[in-house]
């Protein structure tokens, strides 16, 4: 019998048998495939709002289309530039800082020699990660106004009053802050795995060749850490035009939109604050295709710079 002819009911037995063996790992991906095809595939179709004078009433089929005349009304908005700006300068503060901050602490809780303090420490700094800006957003609100806690010290020390949140000139650097501290503790948690995939026998070899600690820190320690930073780097460029709708959201003012506004927080205003669901569609369709144009380009760049893959 020919070769091709006995692969085939052999592979159909397998792929069958492999089926009636791995059906309750299906089933269970079953529910979140279903969530992903509801919530996020299905209202894709609504992408067409971009191109029309949308009218709730009269629904996408009812809509007069208006091809890119919503693009070039916000194209041409200075409240979008203004936006676009801002979210470029702190989404790109944010993932620098994302990277040097987690590793940075990591290297240093690394050295701690007791476990049990380095646990402990982990525990800690990981835990904002887990609470939701809407209650953050209250405590730095009480912490970082006028007669805050924060001000109070300072004027302890003999400085004036900063206004964080009232204040244009403080308020992106309040976003950054406050960002790095929720969520660098999540960064050390992966760069701190890495650093423990080292093999020790690299650190050996360094120290027979008389180099140092930091000497083993810099040429040891942080080539291995290369491959996590590149793909935690690229996980983030994707975001690049989000800057943390929630964080903004809950923590911005009139006062200082100026300096707080983002592309998210203008596409809720158009859509539910002006009613303007073609514009507030057409500046989300903007962003996603931009940010799908990035994720493939640092993917690529990843590749060609350091071999690494990410998918």
């Amino acid at each position: 019998m020919p070769k091709s002819l006995s692969a085939a009911p052999r592979q159909r037995i397998f792929s069958k048998a492999r089926l009636k063996r791995d059906y309750p790992l299906y089933l269970m991906l079953l529910l979140p495939v279903l969530v992903q095809l509801i919530y996020h595939y299905i209202p894709m179709f609504g992408i067409v709002i971009a191109f029309q004078k949308y009218l709730p009433a009269k629904g996408i089929s009812g809509s007069k289309w208006v091809g890119f005349n919503n693009f070039k009304t916000l194209f041409g908005n200075p409240a979008f530039n203004r936006a676009f700006r801002n979210t470029l300068i702190i989404s790109l503060w944010k993932i620098a800082l994302d990277v040097i901050v987690p590793v940075t602490f990591s290297l240093l809780l690394n050295e701690l020699r007791s476990s049990a303090v380095r646990r402990t420490v982990q525990t800690f700094i990981y835990l904002p990660h887990f609470v939701s800006w809407v209650l953050l957003a209250g405590i730095f609100t009480k912490m970082l106004s006028g007669t805050g806690i924060v001000n109070r010290f300072i004027k302890l020390l003999g400085g004036s009053p900063i206004m964080f949140i009232g204040d244009n000139k403080w308020f992106p650097f309040t976003l950054i802050f406050t960002h790095v501290w929720k969520e660098f503790g999540y960064g050390t948690i992966v760069y701190l795995a890495a650093i423990s995939g080292v093999n020790e026998d690299l650190y050996e070899a360094a120290a027979i060749d008389g180099a140092g600690h930091i000497q083993q820190t810099i040429h040891v320690t942080l080539p291995a850490l290369i491959p996590v930073i590149i793909l935690m780097t690229c996980l983030s460029i994707g975001n690049i035009l989000s800057a943390g709708f929630d964080q903004v959201y809950n923590m911005y003012n009139n006062v200082v939109r100026e300096s707080g506004d983002i592309l998210d927080t203008l596409t809720y205003r158009l859509g539910f604050e002006q009613g303007n669901f073609g514009l507030s569609t057409a500046a989300s369709l903007f962003k996603s295709v931009i940010s799908c144009v990035l994720v493939f380009a640092s993917y690529r760049i990843s590749y060609k710079t350091s071999g690494y893959k990410v998918f």
